[in-house]
């Protein structure tokens, strides 16, 4: 029995252990069900990581070809609105000139008042000219009814070998009028006054002179801006035997008012013109104060002469390539110089004003002797330490929240980046990269100019 009993207990636990290993097989199945399902979801999970990782990358990409093309958009806006306004001065400055010329100097310089200043101009021209035209039509009429009246007196004794045939006044005006045109439109009343001065003394001392009937028309519309020109030999021209001796002492006088005129005219002419300057607002002994070195201070003076009250600066960089570029800004008499300016000329223009707004003649001045900005010798070295190191540490206010929250900082710039550490916390506040990859003398000059400053 009791060998029987044990056989019996062995038997059972041998069926519990075999129960127990099948449970545990269908365990280790279910737990490889479960590894196999968490392996495929781990792959799909890495599957989209990697997607998502494309696109990132693919967006970044994009990114930065969108950023790259806005700079060379804004590249391209600004070398145009350099282009721009390079334009604008030179107009407005043209335009100043030519108002200068007829004695109207705007009291304030913008589109609008230069654009009515110019449109009164052409209107006044306009206007004179018109009245020229009319008092040469009054001469062609004037002169045509005096050869009806020679033509009626030629029938009288011994006056047919007085009858002689004068080319038309349109071929005297275009022999008259071919030589010279003058240049300053404003004076034309003097001439106008000449005119009819000729006109009345012709008319006078040569009554006994016949004209031929066909006179063609004396000025033609289209051809307004030639009927000023001047030339002196015009009434020579004339054959002498078209004058009886009345004509031939009118000639003479003629002739000589006209020279006499014209020279009187061209001389008042060249002293009002070379005046302008002269008596307009001006600057006398005008020179540049200071080093001409990066963060050194340059003072534009002079000693103001004839009225002058106002004088408008502006500092102006040239470069290499012979082109100027407006420092944007710059349009005190006092100017620091910058690391801009470094293997460049820089010059100042100064315009002179008085109190009726008056512009006088632009004086420019260069600096340093017009020779190219350059660095002292210990902050070359400094440079040149801080470029062989590739390194560099300046101490910095930054501008915190408000205008008066200005906290120390520490400028690091190393070849890879820049970064700006708070002093009381050592917190990085901000961080960047420079692409370049290198710390060249451009950047180190910009950086040292403006952390002494800030120092």
């Amino acid at each position: 029995m009791e060998l029987y009993s044990q056989a019996r207990n062995q038997e059972e636990e041998i069926l519990f252990l075999r129960e127990q290993i099948s449970v545990a097989a269908l365990k280790e199945m279910q737990l490889l069900n479960e590894k196999c399902t968490l392996e495929r979801k781990f792959s799909e999970l890495r599957m989209a990581i990697d997607e998502k990782q494309n696109e990132a990358n693919i967006a970044a990409s994009n990114e930065l070809a969108r950023r790259k093309g806005d700079l060379e958009e804004n590249l391209k806006l600004a070398h145009e609105l350099k282009a721009a306004e390079d334009e604008r001065y030179m107009f407005m400055s043209s335009m100043l000139g030519l108002l200068a010329e007829y004695g109207i100097w705007p009291r304030v310089v913008n589109a609008s008042v230069i654009s009515n200043n110019i449109k009164h101009l052409h209107d006044q021209l306009q206007w004179k000219i018109r009245n020229s035209h009319d008092r040469m039509r009054e001469l062609s009429t004037m002169v045509e009814n005096h050869g009806d009246i020679g033509a009626h007196n030629n029938n009288s004794p011994g006056s047919g070998h007085l009858v002689h045939q004068i080319p038309n006044v349109s071929t005297i005006q275009d022999d008259f009028y071919k030589d010279k045109r003058l240049s300053d439109e404003q004076h034309l009343e003097p001439m106008n006054a000449m005119a009819r001065y000729v006109q009345y003394d012709v008319l006078k001392d040569s009554r006994n002179i016949v004209l031929n009937g066909d006179l063609n028309q004396l000025v033609n519309n289209d051809s307004a801006q030639e009927f000023f020109n001047t030339d002196r030999e015009a009434i020579s021209s004339v054959p002498d035997g078209s004058f009886h001796n009345g004509g031939v002492e009118a000639k003479s006088r003629a002739k000589n008012y006209i020279n006499g005129t014209i020279s009187q005219y061209s001389t008042t002419n060249y002293e009002t013109g070379s005046s302008v300057f002269e008596d307009g607002p001006g600057i006398e002994n005008f020179q540049i104060t200071g080093d001409a070195m990066p963060g050194s201070r340059l003072l534009g003076c002079g000693y103001p002469v004839r009225g002058t009250s106002l004088c408008m600066f502006q500092w102006v960089r040239h470069l290499q390539d012979g082109t100027r570029q407006y420092i944007e800004g710059a349009t005190n008499p006092e100017y620091i110089v910058t690391a801009d300016d470094v293997d460049k000329l820089i010059a100042v223009e100064c315009i002179p004003m008085d109190d009726k707004g008056r512009q006088g003649e632009l004086v420019r001045l260069f600096a340093n002797d017009q020779n190219k900005i350059t660095c002292d010798p210990e902050m070359q070295m400094e440079i040149n330490t801080y470029i062989s190191k590739g390194q560099a540490a300046f101490n910095v206010l930054l501008l915190m929240d408000s205008s008066d929250d200005w906290e120390p900082t520490t400028l690091f710039l190393r070849r890879s980046g820049y970064q700006i550490k708070i002093n009381s916390t050592e917190a990085v506040l901000i961080t960047g990269k420079i692409f370049e990859g290198v710390i060249d003398k451009s950047s180190m000059w910009a950086f040292y100019t403006v952390c002494v400053d800030m120092c």
